[in-house]
């Protein structure tokens, strides 16, 4: 069985126009894993951001015992224009979180987990100090289970960053999410450059596996897309994931242009050309696509 994602579009007037382009389209999540992992995600609330997004390669990653999880609450102190995730004065920090994430990947014996959280600008140590505890307690209660982290910048403050660093996970991810033009507009109080700065610290510094995303759809030209690319392999970063940009509701920002399969198989071969590791293009790849994979 297959769903076709809705999506937006402004028409020439103004208003929206839903498109289900033909390569939006994605299996409905089955299979005796994913039934098995739902029902325990439902019994004992915990919380992924596979479910919480209605991520469209839940089924395929659940499958793999792949999951991904938020940290640090669901309110953000950025308002990026993309993004579904409330903006707003989050919740004081819950300092039992570390144990409850790594209970949770226990619960579900996931192989290979990938945690992510909302920006923490209040907080003196952008949520520095959870962050690393919950790799800590991941490792101490699920030993065999690889890791991801798809951090935030931190504000670029390297001794935040460091923390992320002495505990070393497997994989080190953050998302420049757009091409240096629309920062701005796309993620009001990100800095392309201080992100590159941050991927490149992490390399620096002894992470042995830096990934970043972008998306595309916004108004963004193929020559902005491949000068990304080369920014980003001017870091030496190792991992990349292109995928399509989809509105979350009519207050986000429009989409401007869906993306053909063909221009994502083109970004796909120009990155490998260019030396990534790993990459992921397509129309409904995520941060956490095949991530059990970017390890290897």
């Amino acid at each position: 069985m297959e769903t076709v994602l809705d999506t937006v579009k402004p028409t020439a007037s103004g208003g929206l126009l839903t498109q289900k382009p033909k390569w939006l389209r994605v299996k409905l999540p089955t299979g005796k894993k994913y039934t098995e992992l739902r029902g325990l995600v439902d019994k004992y609330k915990l919380h992924t951001i596979c479910t919480s997004g209605s991520c469209p390669n839940m089924g395929e990653c659940w499958g793999e015992g792949t999951a991904t999880f938020m940290i640090l609450g669901n309110t953000c102190t950025r308002s990026c224009g993309f993004c579904g995730v409330k903006t707003g004065r989050p919740e004081t920090v819950d300092w039992d979180e570390p144990e409850k994430v790594a209970r949770s990947i226990k619960l579900m014996n996931i192989k290979h987990a990938v945690v992510t959280s909302v920006d923490r600008d209040d907080l003196k140590d952008g949520g520095s100090i959870i962050w690393a505890e919950t790799v800590k307690a991941i490792r101490r209660m699920n030993p065999t289970t690889t890791l991801e982290t798809l951090i935030p910048d931190f504000q670029g403050i390297e001794r935040n960053i460091d923390r992320i660093i002495e505990v070393a996970p497997e994989v080190v991810s953050h998302n420049m999410e757009t091409v240096k033009r629309l920062t701005r507009e796309v993620r009001i109080q990100a800095k392309y450059e201080r992100s590159l700065e941050v991927l490149r610290y992490l390399k620096d510094n002894g992470i042995n596996r830096t990934k970043s995303g972008i998306m595309l759809g916004l108004g963004e030209t193929e020559e902005e897309v491949i000068q990304t690319m080369h920014d980003l392999r001017s870091v030496n970063l190792d991992v990349l994931t292109i995928g399509q940009y989809l509105q979350p509701s009519k207050k986000h920002l429009p989409v401007k242009e869906f993306i053909t399969p063909e221009q994502f198989e083109k970004y796909e071969k120009i990155g490998l050309e260019l030396g990534f590791r790993h990459v992921e293009s397509g129309a409904l790849v995520r941060s956490s696509y095949k991530a059990q994979k970017h390890i290897l």
